[in-house]
């Protein structure tokens, strides 16, 4: 198994290095690696990695869902008409909603719509697939049916909002070095506190020049994050919240009990409901999660565009499982982590830059895509079989 792993890890760098070194060294794309191109990488990577973490809740227990993509264009879609919905709809002089509520509003929707499907998939067995999938058309309808076909605004009149600043602010540079400061600390007390425990239990533990090393690493290319980011306007919001995002998704499914049903539930479900699991309630709760993080891919998407059209959300679905597979997700659950899918978004995300760079025309991408879903999910069977 450490064997398949290490493959894989290999086998992602490898492609990583590649599509990067493309793009940098192509005469069309030369502006690659630029801090301004860098910086509008990062909040792409953001919006991808976001829904990325989503998925992975769902894919744990053996789920799937292919609705997210619709629904990312369907609550971004609500709140921009929520913010602005008397001058737009009604016609009249009325402001429309505060942003913080109607972003608010809108995730209460999103998480009832998807308790309501994890209940459907867990409770009366409607196979995930099917219920997503007709998520996906549905969403996408309502989506075109709420913004009326149109194109509305996140910010009328152009006055910003906590809506449209999701993906348009930037910290200054001295803010950029305190996150850099404040992470940095949190990983060494965490790093501290888990070999502690380790030890406790008599399990085996890095040494501790490798342990260093480790984290000197990653506090390197934190800090290489922070100075390219500072060389354009500073460190953007979106990439803050992806690490709140990460955060929360590393401690709900290392260090909670609900974490570990996850795994359970896609290791074997029927030993999980053995062992006293509530398989159900864990699967809803996956599907809830999920909601919410897919409301907040919407609103990041959304403001990023700076609109809500009719093509917000295409495709994403595919993205998210992508990254998720790429990172060295099982698609039949039970394996699964966040630092594999920051991974495969990352893989993602690059690839789709380089190509809006290069000006790829539309159906060139979507055949890269696929390809790379293709890819992925071939490697996942075969490092699968190297391990049977």
């Amino acid at each position: 198994m450490k064997r398949t792993i290490e493959l894989r890890q290999l086998s992602m760098g490898f492609a990583l290095v590649a599509i990067s070194a493309f793009f940098a060294l192509h005469p069309k794309s030369a502006q690659f690696l630029s801090p301004q191109n860098l910086s509008n990488l990062s909040i792409e990577l953001s919006v991808t990695a976001t829904l990325a973490l989503g998925m992975l809740l769902v894919l744990l227990p053996g789920m799937i869902d292919l609705s997210v993509g619709s629904g990312v264009g369907l609550l971004g879609g609500v709140a921009a008409v929520l913010v602005v919905i008397p001058e737009y709809l009604f016609q009249t002089k009325m402001p429309g909603w505060p942003a913080p509520l109607a972003l608010g509003a809108t995730l209460l929707l999103a998480l009832g719509i998807w308790a309501l499907m994890g209940t459907l998939i867990a409770k009366f067995r409607v196979p995930a697939f099917i219920i997503t999938l007709g998520g996906l058309l549905v969403f996408k309808g309502l989506h075109w049916a709420v913004i009326h076909t149109s194109t509305i605004p996140v910010a009328p009149g152009g006055t910003e909002n906590l809506f449209s600043v999701l993906t348009t602010y930037y910290f200054p540079k001295w803010a950029g070095y305190a996150i850099f400061a404040a992470v940095t600390l949190a990983l060494v007390v965490a790093r501290m506190r888990a070999r502690r425990l380790r030890l406790q239990h008599g399990f085996e533990v890095d040494d501790t020049e490798l342990g260093f090393l480790k984290l000197f690493v990653g506090a390197q290319a934190l800090l290489v994050l922070v100075l390219v980011m500072n060389r354009h306007k500073g460190v953007p919001l979106s990439l803050v919240i992806l690490g709140v995002v990460v955060w929360a998704i590393q401690m709900i499914t290392q260090h909670t009990r609900f974490g570990r049903y996850l795994y359970a539930i896609g290791g074997n479900e029927e030993a999980a409901v053995l062992s006293g699991i509530p398989v159900n309630k864990v699967i809803i709760g996956a599907y809830v999660l999920l909601g919410g993080i897919v409301a907040l891919t919407g609103f990041m998407q959304t403001a990023y565009g700076g609109y809500s059209t009719a093509t917000v959300g295409n495709l994403m679905e595919l993205d998210a499982i992508a990254a998720c597979v790429i990172g060295g997700t099982s698609l039949k659950g039970g394996r699964g982590n966040v630092l594999g899918v920051l991974f495969g978004a990352l893989i993602m995300a690059t690839l789709l830059n380089g190509m809006t760079l290069l000006a790829v025309s539309p159906e060139v991408k979507l055949v890269a895509r696929g390809t790379v879903l293709v890819v992925a999910v071939w490697l996942d069977v075969f490092l699968a079989r190297k391990t049977t």
